[in-house]
């Protein structure tokens, strides 16, 4: 799957090729209302065209309309929509319910290192590890350092006039099973962004199966799929919510052994207690990899039905990603 932000780098890679100079932009922080996180990348050209998007509308036409003015000949800046009067001398749009946006903007020359650089950026996010990219707001370079998958996507570093970006695979979702808790699941995980995998080998659950066409079903037992080369990467959520143990506890001794950000199953506490200790028991888990299961799964919402179990479950996918302690403890 080739989200927004990599067909944007791969534009970005296109122009820089053909000897054009391209300013790519990057949301680094956002307050109040607005569609788009910060890491969401665009891409533009001297002529105004244009990939991805920061706001969904006004944003971007304030940009380009600029931009094709001449605007933005600084290796890199940052610019703020929505400040207030008085505020940095940058473009002003009102955004919805008073937000504020600001915007790294990086001006790139047709050079082997910018070409370079890029090509990097391209293989993390559609790699298996994450990077951060480093860029100095004094003059523009630009270097990148391995890092964790976890935590914030953007941090501007004001004391060393830095901004950092990790950048790293899709995050993914991998449904060990059908159930309607799963439907409900990959539901919101698309909305979210996610590539969403179902794997489930059951024809008699799934031969009637209607799933959005942004699902990709792969009939085949959860456990040898998450075990397969590059299923798992630190971006990617494993979550069995089928209640048959010959499914979720495969799954989850598949997933133990993998680099997989998140791994949960569904449970009450009860379950879950015999499930660890028939893990221990008959998978020969280790107390280590028990403790990476998060069961029960998903945070306590006291959620009844499948779409509330799904919200609880996918704020807890969210909550661990981003790399906040839990808040159930």
């Amino acid at each position: 799957m080739q989200n927004l932000d990599y067909q944007v780098v791969e534009q970005a890679i296109e122009w820089l090729s053909d000897d054009r100079t391209i300013w790519l932009c990057t949301v680094v922080s956002t307050f109040g209302s607005s569609p788009r996180e910060p890491g969401s990348l665009m891409v533009a050209n001297a002529d105004g065209q244009h990939l991805g998007s920061l706001s969904g509308g006004c944003v971007e036409e304030d940009f380009l309309a600029r931009l094709t003015e001449g605007e933005y000949q600084l290796p890199a800046v940052i610019v703020r929509y929505g400040a207030p009067v008085g505020g940095p001398e940058n473009a002003r749009v009102r955004l919805p319910c008073g937000g504020i946006l600001e915007v790294l903007v990086e001006r790139m020359s047709a050079t082997h290192e910018n070409l370079a650089h890029l090509k990097e950026v391209l293989g993390a996010l559609g790699g298996e590890k994450d990077i951060e990219r480093q860029v100095n707001l004094t003059d523009g370079k630009r270097r990148t350092e391995p890092a964790s998958a976890t935590g914030p996507r953007v941090i501007l570093d004001e004391s060393q006039e830095v901004v950092r970006m990790r950048v790293g695979p899709v995050a993914k979702l991998i449904l060990a099973g059908y159930s309607t808790v799963a439907e409900a699941c990959a539901r919101f995980a698309i909305s979210l962004g996610y590539q969403v995998v179902l794997c489930d080998p059951r024809d008699e659950v799934t031969c009637d199966l209607k799933l959005p066409g942004d699902i990709e079903f792969i009939p085949q037992l959860p456990s040898l799929y998450i075990a397969s080369p590059g299923a798992c990467t630190p971006s990617t959520a494993v979550v069995a919510v089928t209640h048959d143990p010959r499914i979720d506890d495969l799954a989850m001794m598949a997933a133990v052994k993998t680099a997989a950000g998140y791994i949960g199953v569904m449970g009450s506490v009860r379950t879950s207690q015999a499930r660890a200790d028939r893990l221990r028991r008959t998978g020969g888990l280790t107390d280590t990899e028990i403790e990476r299961i998060h069961m029960p799964i998903g945070l306590d919402l006291g959620s009844k039905t499948p779409a509330e179990i799904a919200l609880a479950i996918m704020a807890d996918i969210v909550r661990v990603r981003r790399g906040r302690v839990s808040v159930n403890a």
